[in-house]
């Protein structure tokens, strides 16, 4: 099973202080993707930063950047964080016209993610599900890292897996939030192949990353 489960650990919990450091010491220790989460102290209760950081990451590593976009509106910027590297771009479905920001986001030629914040029903995602390359299902409040795990979002990812398996293509499913050696196995339980990690990833410092990138995987 681990070797079918991505790490995409959040920079947000690494020191700024020696960013470049980090994103180098998190590619030795295995991370699958990085995850770059963007807020804007309006659609969420915090301010982190922009496409400056991942231009200034870019050089340490090659991994697939994951760009979580907390912000409202998200079209004006898209193409800001198409050209700062991103890879994958994922936009939070409660924002407006979601339809036509995933096709945007398409349509740079990088994969779409459409993101549910805990009160959003699985059933939302129905009428973008063609247009997505992942789901990501918050299981958190969006907006600071730390928080605990949401365990009655646990059958929202059973629900979206379900769906996800209907689909004739590939679609990755994400879980963010509360993320630690103990909820990861539930989340994967659940039907996710994807999770984002900050605290559990960085906790114990550098010589620790790779052995917590594996208890996360589930190695």
């Amino acid at each position: 099973m681990s070797k079918n489960i991505l790490i995409s650990p959040s920079i947000l919990a690494s020191d700024f202080s020696k960013l470049g450091e980090e994103i180098t010491a998190l590619d030795k220790a295995g991370a699958d993707w990085m995850h770059i989460d963007v807020m804007d102290g309006h659609f969420v209760p915090n301010i982190s930063f922009g496409g400056c950081v991942l231009n200034a990451i870019k050089p340490y590593t090659k991994k697939t950047m994951d760009t979580h976009l907390m912000i409202n509106p998200v079209q004006p910027y898209i193409d800001d964080f198409v050209k700062s590297g991103s890879d994958i771009i994922s936009a939070h479905i409660e924002t407006p016209h979601i339809h036509s920001t995933l096709q945007k986001i398409k349509s740079h030629k990088i994969k779409a993610g459409v993101v549910l914040n805990p009160g959003t029903p699985a059933s939302a995602i129905l009428p973008v599900i063609e247009l997505v390359d992942l789901v990501l299902v918050m299981t958190v409040n969006p907006g600071f890292g730390g928080q605990k795990f949401l365990y009655d979002q646990l059958d929202k990812i059973y629900e979206i897996r379900e769906i996800i398996d209907t689909c004739s293509r590939h679609i990755d499913l994400q879980v963010d939030g509360g993320i630690t050696f103990e909820t990861a196995p539930l989340a994967i339980e659940a039907g996710a192949n994807v999770l984002v990690a900050g605290t559990a990833t960085f906790k114990g410092g550098v010589d620790a990353y790779a052995d917590n990138i594996s208890k996360l995987r589930g190695g």
